[in-house]
């Protein structure tokens, strides 16, 4: 019977020690929710096109999909246009919550942002490309609740 008691508490230990809810170290989900939400826009038609000159906001289908995320979020996007590198540096930085531009699954900034699954794909020369976009490393719920939108939206 002691047997028992021990392996019930040790299961209901090990499932408390299990979140099912990602975390934000930074709390990027918490800051961009009624707030801002700052966006990388590097030029790449037809995912993201800059307007020329300084006026105007970006378009594309992936400005088209961030504008309606940020919605659900009751948040304001601040668009800012830049080089992919750039822009990735500003999102290691926490200077960016997010960065799009036909950003693809292999990219080589892999290694310094947190990538969405791919959402789409796009033909090229008879191969798939998965296409994905850029957050924070490390800011899982943020990720998860741009994925679960991304889904949402196909």
């Amino acid at each position: 019977m002691r047997r028992i008691a021990v392996a019930a508490m040790l299961l209901i230990l090990a499932l408390g020690a299990c979140s099912a809810v990602p975390a934000d170290p930074d709390g990027t989900l918490d800051r961009v929710t009624g707030g801002t939400l700052l966006v990388g826009v590097s030029p790449n038609p037809p995912w993201t096109d800059l307007p020329e000159g300084a006026d105007g906001d970006p378009a594309g289908t992936e400005v088209e999909l961030v504008t309606e995320f940020a919605a659900t979020l009751d948040a304001e996007v601040v668009w800012v246009p830049g080089g992919e590198e750039a822009l990735i540096g500003q999102l290691e930085r926490g200077d960016l919550h997010l960065v799009i531009g036909g950003l693809t699954a292999d990219s080589p900034w892999r290694e310094m942002a947190g990538f969405t699954r791919p959402y789409t794909e796009s033909a090229d020369d008879g191969a798939q490309i998965p296409r994905v976009m850029a957050v924070p490393a490390g800011e899982n719920a943020f990720l998860v609740t741009l994925e679960r939108f991304l889904l949402a939206a196909r």
